[in-house]
């Protein structure tokens, strides 16, 4: 009988152990996604200047705050879900009132911008984006034909755009080189493989011949996998080749099928 309430005694003090372990390392898992969130090279360059609070309990995240465009919602949800030990993601964001209304001008250059922000063989940083009617104007500085031409193919793709008047200039000096883009990496910035998924959806979800696409997105060490189903090989090629030239990406495994 004794030996009986010894065993007990040691099972119910195990439990008690194990339950407070269990517990302790909820509350690192929790402490670490908070921080990482805020790491990320999406939070730290493009959400720097939005009100976001990443809360997790037990890998359920939930984000509260206000964001000051409307894409920037997705682009915040889509980063935390992408990190390690995120179960679910509860995004409860709000736009700020001074956020432009959905289709106006003022949104189209939202989106434009944000478009070529996430490419590395554009220069965002020297364009200048200017809307009218749906009319997009493109001014500022490439570094070749070549990237003036990728600038002005990549902003008349995003959904709503109903033309783009492309003005940017190029040094004489210049024409003959080859693309140079802005790459992060060439700057010494990390981009860590949540934010490469998350800027790689929305680029297929801003550029109209691949937004309807239904697309899963998955990176590990800056590789991108494509799955999902594209309606024909030029679809397929066109998601692998917009999701190549995020800030990251170092190699692209499109394995999209076809109808």
């Amino acid at each position: 009988m004794k030996r009986i309430l010894i065993i007990l005694s040691l099972t119910v003090v195990m439990s008690f152990v194990l339950l407070g372990n269990a517990k302790l390392h909820a509350a690192t898992m929790d402490d670490r996604i908070e921080s990482s969130a805020k790491q990320t090279y999406v939070f730290k360059t493009y959400l720097k200047n939005d009100d976001i609070t990443v809360s997790s309990s037990d890998g359920e995240v939930t984000l509260t705050g206000t964001v000051e465009e409307e894409p920037h919602l997705s682009l915040a949800g889509d980063t935390v879900a992408g990190l390690p030990d995120v179960k679910s993601v509860d995004n409860k964001l709000t736009i700020q009132e001074r956020t432009h209304s959905a289709g106006t001008d003022a949104w189209l250059i939202t989106k434009v911008k944000l478009a070529l922000l996430f490419h590395k063989n554009v220069n965002a940083a020297a364009t200048s984006v200017s809307a009218e009617e749906g009319v997009i104007t493109l001014r500022g500085e490439a570094s070749s034909i070549a990237q003036k031409d990728l600038t002005g193919e990549y902003a008349g793709d995003v959904e709503g755009v109903r033309s783009v008047n492309n003005m940017m200039s190029v040094p004489a000096s210049a024409q003959d080189k080859s693309m140079i883009g802005m790459k992060a990496e060439a700057l010494g910035e990390a981009v860590d493989d949540a934010s490469i998924t998350a800027m790689v959806k929305g680029t297929l979800l801003y550029h109209r011949s691949t937004s309807a696409l239904n697309t899963n997105v998955v990176t590990e060490k800056g590789v991108v996998t494509l799955k999902g189903k594209a309606g024909n090989d030029a679809e397929k090629a066109l998601a692998g080749k917009l999701a190549n030239d995020v800030h990251g990406v170092k190699k692209v495994v499109n394995d999209m099928t076809t109808d």
